[in-house]
This record gives C-alpha cells, sequence and structure tokens, in this order.
C-alpha cells in the first residue's frame, strides 16, 4: 500500500509559498530525503485550514481571473502549473448521500475501480474523514499489460484517507479500489511529472479475480499512428509495419497491428497479419493475436 509518511509539523505556508518550495526542491519520489522536503511543505500546506475555501470564493465571486481549472475529472481543481517536476492538486469526494455523487453516480469520481498510477504522488488528507481504500500491491514488471493476464493483487488493508493523513502513492507498485467517504472530504496531491511516464501503462484491474482489464493512460502516439494508418498513405503504412516489428513499446506495437487489421480487406489478410504478431515476440501483441485469430475462424 502507500507509504505512511510521519510528519507532525505544526508550521503552515500559503499556497504560493509552498509552489515556490516544491520548485525548488525537486521532489524525487525514489529518494527518500527528497520525499520527506516534498512532504514537509504538504503538510505545510494541509495545515492552511483557509487557502483552499479563500481561492475558491475568490474565483466564484470574480475576484480573480481565470477559470477553476479541474482538467483532471469532475472532482480535481489543479492548483499550481507544472513548475519542474511537480504541481499541485486538489481533490474533492463527494459522499453517497451528496448530490454530485446521486447526479453522476460512482463511476464519474473513480469509486470502485481498481487501478494503478503510472506516476508518483504524494497525498493528504485535508479535510472530512477522507475516502476509503482497499488497498494492493503487484509486480508491474511482471505484467505485460493485456485484458484478462493475471496480476497476483496481494491485498493489504482497507483504510481512509483521513485529515492529516499523509501518503506517498509508488507508480507501478499500488493499487487501490476506492470507496466513497461518509461525508464530503477534499485531498491535496503532490504530482510527480516524469517525462517518461507517458510510455508506460496505467492499468485497471478486477480485484475479485487479480486480473487486468484494460489500460487507462492515454497516449496521444498511438492516436496519431491510428489516424495516420487510416487514412491510408503508403508512408503511414510502411511506419506502421515498423512500429509492429521494432518499436519498442508493446502498447504501440499491438496499436499498429489493430489499426492495419481494420484496413484488411478478408479474413485470409486479417489472419496473416495476425499471425505475423503472434510470431513477432512480444507477449502481449502475441496474447492478442491469438485471440484475434481464434475469432476468425470462429
Amino acid at each position: 500500500m502507500p507509504l505512511l509518511l510521519e510528519n507532525s509539523s505544526t508550521e503552515s505556508c500559503s499556497l504560493q509559498e509552498c509552489i515556490e518550495a516544491l520548485s525548488i526542491c525537486e521532489f524525487d519520489p525514489r529518494d527518500p530525503e527528497s520525499t520527506a522536503v516534498a512532504a514537509d511543505w504538504l503538510r505545510r500546506l494541509t495545515n492552511n485550514r483557509e487557502f483552499l475555501a479563500d481561492m475558491l470564493i475568490d474565483r466564484l465571486a470574480g475576484r480573480t481571473q481565470g477559470e477553476v481549472d479541474s482538467g483532471y475529472g469532475p472532482q480535481a481543481i489543479v492548483l499550481s502549473p507544472k513548475r519542474g517536476n511537480t504541481f499541485l492538486r486538489a481533490n474533492i469526494w463527494p459522499a453517497e448521500h451528496d448530490l454530485c455523487f446521486r447526479n453522476s453516480g460512482a463511476k464519474s469520481f473513480v469509486y470502485g475501480e481498481p487501478h494503478d498510477h503510472n506516476f508518483s504522488f504524494l497525498t493528504s488528507g485535508y479535510c472530512g474523514p477522507g475516502y476509503r481504500s482497499d488497498y494492493f500491491e503487484y509486480d508491474y514488471e511482471a505484467v505485460t499489460g493485456f485484458s484478462g493476464e493475471s496480476a497476483s493483487l496481494k491485498f493489504i488493508e482497507r483504510s481512509a484517507l483521513n485529515e492529516g493523513k499523509l501518503m506517498l502513492y509508488r507508480a507501478h507498485r499500488d493499487v487501490h479500489s476506492q470507496l466513497p467517504p461518509e461525508s464530503l472530504s477534499v485531498s491535496l496531491n503532490v504530482m510527480h511529472v516524469d517525462p517518461a511516464q507517458g510510455w508506460f501503462d496505467q492499468y485497471a484491474f478486477d480485484q475479485e479475480r487479480r486480473l487486468v482489464t484494460k489500460v487507462l493512460s492515454p497516449n496521444a502516439t498511438e492516436a496519431f499512428l491510428r489516424l495516420a494508418v487510416g487514412m491510408g498513405t503508403g508512408e503511414a503504412l510502411d511506419f506502421a509495419d515498423w512500429v509492429g516489428r521494432s518499436h519498442p513499446s508493446d502498447r504501440l506495437r499491438l496499436a499498429s497491428f489493430e489499426a492495419r487489421a481494420a484496413r484488411s480487406i478478408d479474413a485470409a489478410e486479417e489472419d496473416a497479419l495476425w499471425r505475423s504478431g503472434e510470431l513477432g515476440g512480444g507477449n502481449m501483441v502475441a496474447q492478442i493475436a491469438k485471440k484475434r485469430r481464434a475469432l476468425l475462424r470462429a
């Protein structure tokens, strides 16, 4: 489960002070000393019991310019632009009896959907009893990432992110299935940004069967490749062939095969394409290719 960080500081800071300090400390979640420094600033911001309400009221009243940025889902509020390798975020967690939950449903707030993250982040309980989570761990290196693959999730515990609790979620290790809090709650995050994270997948899981169900992380390169192949130029098809044979990303290789399969003239041509994928050496593509060929034969 996420690492519980002990910090009993009673000092507080403003949002701007926290932003400036984090931009200097260069938070590295793999380094305990760097993590402790970033966590200390998150603790100070958590101890400021007025900054978030003041910021929201100023925006809503028109006293400050700009919109409240919620680009990470309906409950996420981006508190700062990316500075260095970090940015700050607040998350609102409604309870089941809250109107926004009743109108939007659990899935809008990712409740009951087990997932990992392809980034590390610090989190603190800012107010309220906090969302609850069933926590698991797994071995990312042992997972290829195709739907239905065993992930061998290891259950750790169920606990809540209550006020003042401070934790480090570790990329590709910690899995949680969130449950609504007993009453409206807010958490704060220090998000770590790694330029390479777009090439490492984030997964959804079936926690009962301990299986991967799907990839959650978007990848613009994959979308561009599918679009180019769909337009059918010779250069795009040649590039897709190279990607399918040689690209280091299994997910992009799979996208190459899926895009070209969608253009296949007949079942024989599609079967030959997936046969080449089955023999191509990558486990993700090979497993999907076997399933696609079985469907063609059926």
